[in-house]
């Protein structure tokens, strides 16, 4: 994908994401409702609308494609809501993802070393997170925090996530045997 056009899809996701909380005008009479929308020039999707499903390989986590394929070639735009208490273990991605914090607190990490309650630093709503390609990292929602966590992720797919520990670890040289070396 050319800088272009993610950089226009980044500002147009960026304009979502501002306006989420802004609500809508229901009920005034002077505003029009979205039926009066024609279906042909634009789409859209009421939060309540929203087809949240368990994400692959992340316990206490849902996923929503909003956009794309993130399993594919292409652009992808993805939401994931971490329950409380609920991180993603040690992994990287193949290419760079955007992410914008909607709501909750994003605990982040870039170590290999898993300890959430130790190695995360807080992003707020509002905040825009760079995920570098190839970078090991992982996050989630603290328990104490008591509330859902909504980031939205822009990407270029495949998205895959490779796993620095478990079962279906990498393993070998690269990006999550460098992490661990660097691990004091």
């Amino acid at each position: 994908m050319q800088k272009a056009s993610l950089k226009k899809a980044l500002i147009a996701g960026l304009a979502l994401a501002a306006s989420a909380g802004l609500g809508y005008a229901a009920g005034a009479s002077s505003v029009p409702g979205l039926s009066t929308l024609n279906p042909a020039a634009l789409s859209y999707v009421l939060p309540e609308n929203v087809n949240w499903q368990p994400a692959a390989g992340l316990t206490g986590t849902d996923a929503a494609v909003l956009y794309g394929d993130p399993a594919k070639p292409g652009f992808y735009i993805q939401l994931n809501r971490f329950h409380p208490g609920n991180f993603s273990h040690p992994h990287y991605h193949a290419n760079d993802r955007y992410i914008m914090v909607l709501s909750g607190t994003w605990w982040v990490s870039t170590t290999a070393k898993f300890d959430p309650e130790n190695n995360t630093v807080p992003m707020k709503p509002g905040t825009f997170v760079t995920h570098t390609g190839r970078e090991v990292h992982y996050d989630g929602a603290r328990a104490e925090d008591k509330e859902d966590t909504v980031v939205m992720i822009f990407g270029n797919g495949p998205g895959s996530r490779i796993e620095c520990e478990g079962p279906k670890a990498e393993t070998g040289p690269g990006p999550c045997a460098d992490a661990k070396a660097s691990v004091h």
